[in-house]
């Protein structure tokens, strides 16, 4: 919910958000949520058509972004949570044919803190049948303050070498593009609002160059009048570029704060979306013989 940096000009909260469980409720249950803040599954971002076949069997999904599926249900499930020191471990079950999906699922995600400054997330799902999951924190972060305008002169550097082409409903082609010398090239550091237009927008999902799945660096994002850095390292293999294109000032948050276009971004560690469609993409399905084991750890500091 809140996540206090502190800088040369003073701590501030970097997380975009509501101020009581009321507020996100109302917001995870609208047609337009923004999913602040949300632990989102069983599949983050879109499958197109809302339709996907395992094992020979086809399944049809809840179509709740148009004809495709979003993200899912799991930012709307109740979960058992237990605390332990710095460490909160929220648990719950998905069953069989819940959004349309097939298995019955044992998910457990790990928040901890750490005393370097770092929030980590680790996911573990166990699956009784082959089905999908791809999932993700879908937190927005403006490290200006969460009320404190856009995120344009955020300098943002990705340790991805490619993204993937997506048509009008934001489905990938399937065509797979270098960044070098396009609007998406974030190798070297460069404020997010540059390229922006060019791009129409970041909602794009940019492939790691490091394919292992291994803990490794995937972002950087520096706030230069703050000094306020934060460092994104996943086990998996791409992240979701999120501008906040879609936030243009209806959704009110924190202490009655109006979130205008690109008041926040996201950084959506994740699978490539609509991988059950797209055979050439890295596989999301998962069975007992082949639990989900992922982990995410956003770090933050200061220069200066």
């Amino acid at each position: 919910k809140n996540i206090i940096v502190p800088a040369k000009n003073g701590p501030v909260d970097v997380v975009i958000g509501h101020d009581t469980m009321a507020d996100y409720e109302a917001d995870f249950l609208s047609p337009s949520s923004t999913c602040c803040g949300a632990f989102v599954g069983r599949y983050a971002n879109r499958i197109e058509n809302a339709e996907f076949s395992v094992g020979g069997a086809t399944y049809k999904l809840e179509a709740n972004n148009g004809p495709n599926h979003l993200h899912g249900c799991f930012n709307r499930k109740l979960y058992r949570v237990k605390s332990f020191g710095d460490t909160l471990l929220m648990e719950a079950e998905s069953p069989d044919g819940e959004d349309g999906f097939p298995g019955n699922l044992k998910i457990a995600v790990r928040y901890t803190l750490t005393d370097d400054n770092t929030f980590r997330m680790d996911y573990r799902v166990s699956s009784d049948a082959d089905t999908l999951v791809n999932l993700t924190n879908h937190s927005y972060f403006n490290l200006a303050g969460a009320a404190s305008g856009t995120i344009l002169d955020c300098e943002l550097t990705l340790a991805c070498d490619r993204y993937l082409a997506v048509d009008e409903a934001l489905i990938p082609t399937g065509e797979i593009i270098a960044v070098a010398g396009t609007p998406f090239d974030f190798t070297t550091a460069k404020p997010m609002g540059r390229d922006i237009a060019a791009a129409g927008g970041y909602d794009h999902c940019f492939i790691l160059a490091d394919e292992s799945e291994d803990l490794k660096p995937v972002a950087t994002v520096y706030e230069p009048k703050s000094g306020r850095v934060l460092e994104v390292s996943t086990t998996m293999p791409a992240v979701q570029f999120y501008s906040g294109n879609f936030l243009d000032g209806s959704a009110v948050g924190k202490g009655g704060a109006a979130y205008p276009r690109h008041g926040g971004f996201c950084l959506e560690t994740q699978y490539y979306p609509d991988s059950p469609n797209q055979s050439s993409f890295p596989s999301t399905i998962f069975s007992k013989e082949r639990p989900y084991k992922h982990t995410t750890v956003f770090k933050f500091s200061t220069r200066g």
